[in-house]
């Protein structure tokens, strides 16, 4: 998506007229009523469900080859979860909220709530790294909200946007969720859509185009971004556990995750432990990584060499480059785009992989002496989406937590908080700005609209606040105007 692409005039109208008639049909709907939105609920989570096996295959095929395995949990199981976390708190959501109203207005008979309603068609914009997960998420969320969808996937996954567009005419009328598919000049004109809310996931870049695309129609977003999310590892840590969670994570999806690990932050006299226990930690999760159905694919050979690119300009830059090659392959001659994990030690700022979100195997080493000096490193970036820390000293995990600002946070594992459906998920600043997962996703694409029912009572005239203003005027606003 950029500011000079074009689309034609006759494809524009077709995605206006989708909304046109998605909010006609929302309007003539009012009120959403529980069930209507836990039909829509049923049937996104009976074509996830049915569509699974197919799904998988059309992921592997769009990522050149991708794990059947990390695709059910991180595609298919995450896509489920959050359907069914919405099925089952839907009712408790859906419920009008009480709000306190000053003295004496309760006492004499005022009453205040906050009603939940929808907002209307809700535009997605799904990234290419778990675009089965990152449609349905925020997905639940809508649809519980009661509200209606369209959807632009991404054309990095043909495959799997081709079926998502099939599967869900089968299962959805166009006016309840429509999928629009075509490169970045649909996605720049469908970001321009009067919306009644857009949500965006993908690179920060990216995000601040569609934000002011949105702008122009005062359309409110929710942007889920990455940038350089921070691993810090403590000197009370479990080295043997820390390091193999860390591989864990960012070894998934080859580390095209926007939570993955960016980079390390250890004590100085760590850093030799820290790198041979992603070593022995990496040969024990991929013994090999050519031939293992377990290890995803880099989703392209241009992001492949882009990658490429990062680890050669830091070592040209005086980084030393280790190459976490368990079975030795060679990689020259492969007929995927798969990339083994390359830690980077030595880094500085002026490298490449230390400005740029990295998406991928590439593991920057950097070392603190105090964990004030990790602290302050990763307060002098942009605020990450996630930030993780290890260690087992709670006066060093409280100092962490409240000296730093991130989207999110996991202890002593990385990746995790994101799969809490009762946790909002969201980040901050340069990653991102918004929250959706559960009741915070449904309040996100709610409406909160506040109801103040007034008495029969002539409550301005006895609170004095009703002209001709008098003595009683005086009393009252000397009672409500001190200290």
């Amino acid at each position: 998506m950029n500011e000079l692409s074009a689309i034609r005039p006759d494809a524009t109208a077709a995605m206006r007229a989708i909304l046109e008639r998605q909010r006609a049909s929302f309007t003539a709907e009012l009120p959403v009523a529980a069930a209507v939105r836990k039909d829509r609920l049923r049937r996104a989570l009976n074509l996830v469900l049915e569509h699974r096996d197919a799904l998988v295959r059309a992921l592997s095929d769009d990522f050149g080859h991708r794990s059947a395995e990390q695709s059910l949990i991180t595609d298919i199981m995450a896509s489920v979860k959050p359907l069914k976390h919405a099925l089952a708190h839907l009712d408790s959501w859906m419920r009008p909220e009480k709000r306190k109203l000053d003295f004496p207005l309760g006492l004499l008979g005022a009453r205040a709530h906050v009603a939940y309603q929808p907002k209307g068609v809700v535009g997605v914009i799904a990234p290419w790294n778990f675009p089965v997960n990152l449609t349905f998420a925020p997905l639940a969320n809508i649809l519980a909200a009661g509200n209606r969808a369209m959807i632009k996937p991404s054309e990095y996954t043909p495959a799997t946007s081709e079926l998502l567009q099939q599967a869900f005419a089968r299962h959805f009328d166009e006016t309840e969720v429509a999928v629009v598919l075509g490169g970045p000049e649909v996605g720049k004109a469908f970001a321009e859509l009067p919306f009644d809310h857009l949500i965006f996931t993908g690179a920060t870049a990216i995000g601040r185009l569609v934000m002011a695309a949105a702008a122009r129609n005062l359309v409110p977003v929710t942007l889920e971004l990455g940038g350089k999310s921070p691993t810090i590892i403590g000197r009370s840590a479990d080295m043997a556990q820390a390091t193999e969670r860390i591989a864990m994570g960012k070894l998934m999806n080859a580390g095209q995750i926007c939570l993955a690990p960016d980079y390390l932050l250890v004590p100085a006299e760590k850093e030799d432990a820290v790198v041979e226990g992603l070593k022995v930690a990496t040969a024990r999760l991929y013994p090999r990584l050519l031939a293992n159905d377990d290890y995803t694919s880099i989703i392209s050979r241009r992001h492949r060499e882009r990658l490429e690119a990062l680890i050669a300009d830091a070592r040209a830059k005086g980084a030393e480059i280790v190459e976490v090659n368990p079975a030795n392959e060679d990689f020259t001659r492969q007929n995927t785009n798969k990339m083994p994990l390359m830690l980077v030690r030595n880094p500085t700022d002026d490298m490449r992989v230390m400005q740029e979100e990295i998406f991928g195997p590439v593991l920057p080493i950097c070392r603190y002496a105090t964990i004030d000096e990790a602290i302050a490193f990763v307060n002098g970036r942009d605020r990450p989406l996630g930030l993780y820390w290890f260690g087992t000293d709670p006066a060093e995990e409280r100092r962490v937590l409240d000296r730093t600002i991130a989207g999110g946070v996991t202890v002593n594992d990385v990746l995790f908080h994101v799969s809490v459906e009762d946790l909002p998920f969201g980040g901050i600043g340069p990653s991102g700005m918004g929250q959706y997962h559960g009741r915070d996703g449904f309040r996100t694409f709610s409406h909160a609209k506040a109801v103040y029912r007034q008495p029969k009572l002539d409550l301005a005239g006895f609170a004095g606040f009703k002209p001709p203003y008098g003595e009683r005027t005086r009393r009252a606003l000397t009672r409500e105007l001190r200290a």
